[in-house]
């Protein structure tokens, strides 16, 4: 295992994990609890691992196209009505932001 990004906190480590998991890469964060026992000073603590050695720089590429925004500027047009609940969601969404519904494939 080794890490490929270190969050500012476990939201956006979760975020970054899941897109990684979205494009086929096992992930995991470490750290997100010790956050909370840092309060708000500086420390890089929470992390996000790839499980598979054989993934880094596909991750670290994909992490790099994601934070520059690449991901959502492709998928932006593409918006979708969510099964569950009948909202517009935006393209770059995997999930409804309402009820959590999985978008369509």
């Amino acid at each position: 295992m080794k890490p490929v990004h270190t969050a500012r906190h476990a939201a956006e480590a979760h975020l970054i994990r899941g897109y990684l998991q979205s494009e086929g890469i096992n992930t995991i964060v470490r750290g997100e609890f010790l956050t909370g026992g840092i309060g708000e000073l500086p420390a890089d603590v929470c992390q996000v691992w790839v499980v598979a050695d054989s993934d880094t720089d596909r991750a670290q590429a994909l992490l790099r196209e994601f934070l520059r925004g690449d991901a959502a500027r492709a998928h932006a047009h593409e918006r979708w009505r969510c099964p569950g609940c009948n909202e517009n969601i935006e393209g770059q969404f995997t999930d409804c932001w309402n009820c959590g519904a999985a978008r369509p494939r």
